[in-house]
């Protein structure tokens, strides 16, 4: 069997891509706020949409330890973008609320993001975003070992 180098793999491909759009990403964000990263924004996105997230949720749905989301919501905290409480219902839990800030950032930042996805998928049609969608979910189960996702 012939082992192709790391650089010739789809996973290459896929991993150099992602690094590129979020390369892009950033400058764009940062050309319209200059203190949030990528990661605070979508975090930001996220609570707006589903305000009872907890922190082990949204890193979740990030892909970033317990640990990594921790401090990024503390730096988010002291930036004045989010407020932490204690749930309402479970008091060993925190409640995370989007300030006037944070809800200013996030109206600066939807426009952006959706620039930033029209450039990045300029002449590929809905077909093609679909199959490349498909393909790379079925790669997803077969590492997860699921049968659907």
């Amino acid at each position: 069997m012939k082992f192709d180098a790391p650089t010739r793999t789809v996973f290459y491909t896929v991993e150099k891509t992602i690094k590129q759009y979020r390369k892009m990403s950033q400058k764009n964000i940062s050309a319209v706020v200059s203190d949030i990263t990528i990661d605070q924004a979508l975090l930001l996105i996220i609570l707006e949409e589903h305000p009872g997230y907890s922190q082990k949720e949204i890193g979740g749905i990030l892909f970033r330890e317990d640990a990594s989301i921790t401090r990024m919501i503390s730096l988010m905290v002291r930036n004045g973008l989010l407020k932490k409480g204690t749930h309402p219902e479970d008091k060993r839990r925190s409640s995370l609320q989007i300030t006037k800030k944070g809800q200013e950032y996030i109206a600066l930042l939807i426009p952006v993001i959706g620039r930033n996805r029209a450039l990045a998928l300029h002449s590929i049609d809905k077909r093609e975003v679909s199959m490349v969608e498909e393909v790379l979910r079925k790669v997803i189960r077969n590492c997860s070992g699921r049968e659907s996702s």
